[in-house]
């Protein structure tokens, strides 16, 4: 069981990190996070029932331990620092680069009904396939590209009103 979560830690640790880092924004942080996903992983290894890949597993894992910590923290308004991919059509990634801006984009995402944000954060944080999103809560392929295209709609919809599109 030991060599089998280190041969996973090799397989997914850097791309875990490199997702964790894309959501917090802070290396500490990420490194932090990181360990408590392994940790949790470990610990919760007979969970693991594998409707989705280890990959996927792990990335809800960890994005679950940042909303963790954003709740739990003083300072919620961690900025966004990085939107990949957002649209092809409705691209911000201008407007993240001004701080301030940034910090709003978070906000209006953060203030996504469920499943739209974790479909959303999923879809550009973790760059899962729409059939990796879809085995996470148990739909399709198609449900979770549908969802994403209606969390993406809301979202620019929001960036309007506030004037940042």
């Amino acid at each position: 069981m030991n060599k089998e979560f280190h041969e996973i830690y090799e397989k997914y640790g850097s791309y875990l990190y490199t997702f964790i880092l894309k959501m917090c924004g802070n290396e500490h942080l990420a490194k932090d996070i990181l360990q408590d996903t392994m940790l949790k992983a470990i610990t919760n290894a007979d969970k693991f029932n594998g409707d989705c890949s280890v990959k996927t597993w792990l990335c809800t894992i960890a994005k679950n331990l940042y909303y963790d910590y954003l709740k739990r923290s003083e300072n919620k308004n961690i900025p966004l620092d990085t939107l990949q991919e957002f649209s092809e059509q409705d691209s911000i990634e201008e407007k993240i680069t001004d701080a301030e801006t940034a910090m709003k984009i978070h906000h209006l995402l953060h203030s996504l009904q469920e499943p739209y944000r974790e479909v959303f954060t999923l879809r550009v944080f973790a760059e899962l396939k729409f059939s990796d999103i879809g085995s996470v809560f148990g739909k399709n392929e198609n449900w979770a590209g549908v969802t994403y295209y209606r969390a993406k709609k809301k979202l620019v919809q929001m960036l309007k009103e506030e004037g940042l599109l």
